[in-house]
């Protein structure tokens, strides 16, 4: 006899689904384990370069969340100082012509 993965009640050996909570009893042995740790060169790729964060994001987001946060976060990061860039320089130039 076997035991459920996920509430541990006895099962066939046979069984593929648990009678007792319905859970999927495939042993998925032939796939390794995904690492996800975040990262944060991953993250300060993103920030480099902002579109390979934001693909990162999207291709992450199901399988490695925490990865997927960090190089979302240094893109948005990226675009966030880029913009107070534009800004400040639009407000400084603008100030400059005002003087002359």
């Amino acid at each position: 006899m076997a035991y459920c993965r996920k509430c541990g009640a006895q099962i066939s050996d046979y069984a593929s689904v648990c009678p007792e909570c319905g859970a999927s009893q495939d042993s998925g042995q032939n796939t390794p384990p995904v690492v996800d740790n975040g990262g944060f060169l991953w993250g300060l790729l993103g920030c480099c370069i902002p579109i390979v964060g934001l693909v990162l994001f999207l291709v992450w987001k199901d399988t490695k969340p925490r990865t997927a946060k960090a190089a979302g976060i240094g893109a948005l990061v990226c675009v966030i100082a880029y913009v107070l860039m534009y800004v400040l320089a639009a407000v400084l130039g603008i100030g400059v012509a005002l003087v002359y």
